[in-house]
């Protein structure tokens, strides 16, 4: 009897214990982080500040340019494809691929890399004055996130007003029901980028078709010839491939592609 009454009271009191322990971690769950930090000695980095600058602009606090850092980040890709040559020169060489009648030689991976080593290699110049011009002068607090934002784009902008149609950026001022402009710097950028890769979409499809013309002058003169010879059974493709491929290696194709490609930038 009286063990049991002694287990009895040694269970008890383990769940006294326990019920004390979450009522401390509960006590300790509703206490504010900061509040802990401030007792400690530790400061706690604030959500978001906002700093007035002399001139009137405004600067944010380290975790809000982390945040939009990393959103810019998000929307690499399509900045990539909508603000350099990258989309000009991809669409060029799937043309190419089509045009020799091989569907996955030179495989998606093979053509993705050569279209961005290319386009590293024509936005150097305009990497560069980006570099000197904004992001070093942001690293040294020399400007601020605002400024520096502005001043990066003025070298995509001259590089994408080079290369874009004025009938492109016609069409999308009267779309977008614009007023008139006194010179293109006045053009907003929601314009300018549009207009931009309709004219990059346009040059590549044009590149392409010139690219297609004596691939198919092969194939018309090899169907016509197993025509002639009544082999109609015969696929015309099978027996044209080596004679394009033959071609293009002679020509040294990949070197006139990617020559000409780098010269329709004009660099």
């Amino acid at each position: 009897m009286i063990s049991v009454i002694s287990k009895f009271l040694l269970v008890l009191m383990l769940s006294l214990a326990s019920l004390g322990s979450a009522a401390q971690v509960r006590d300790a769950a509703r206490v504010d982080p900061q509040t802990v930090a401030a007792a400690a000695g530790i400061a706690a980095i604030p959500a978001m500040k906002v700093v007035t600058n002399k001139d009137g602009s405004e600067d944010y606090s380290v975790t809000i340019q982390i945040l939009a850092f990393m959103t810019i980040l998000s929307l690499l890709p399509s900045i990539l494809m909508m603000m350099t040559s990258f989309t000009r020169i991809i669409i060029t060489f799937a043309i190419l691929r089509q045009a020799l009648g091989l569907q996955q030689t030179p495989s998606n991976q093979i053509l993705l890399g050569m279209a961005l080593f290319l386009t590293l290699f024509i936005m150097t110049p305009v990497i560069k004055q980006v570099n000197e011009s904004a992001v070093q002068p942001y690293l040294s607090e020399q400007l601020g996130s605002s400024d520096a934002l502005k001043t990066a784009l003025v070298p995509f902008r001259e590089f994408m007003v080079a290369q874009t149609r004025e009938s492109d950026l016609n069409l999308f001022m009267r779309i977008a029901d614009h007023g008139p402009v006194n010179s293109v710097d006045e053009v907003p950028f929601t314009i300018l980028a549009p207009a931009f890769v309709t004219s990059e979409l346009k040059t590549a499809f044009q590149i392409g078709f010139m690219l297609f013309i004596p691939f198919l002058v092969i194939d018309l003169v090899v169907a016509s010839v197993l025509m002639a010879m009544g082999m109609m059974m015969l696929s015309p493709i099978i027996i044209s491939l080596p004679f394009k491929i033959m071609l293009f290696v002679l020509v040294d194709g990949w070197a006139l592609i990617i020559g000409t490609l780098a010269s329709s930038f004009a660099i």
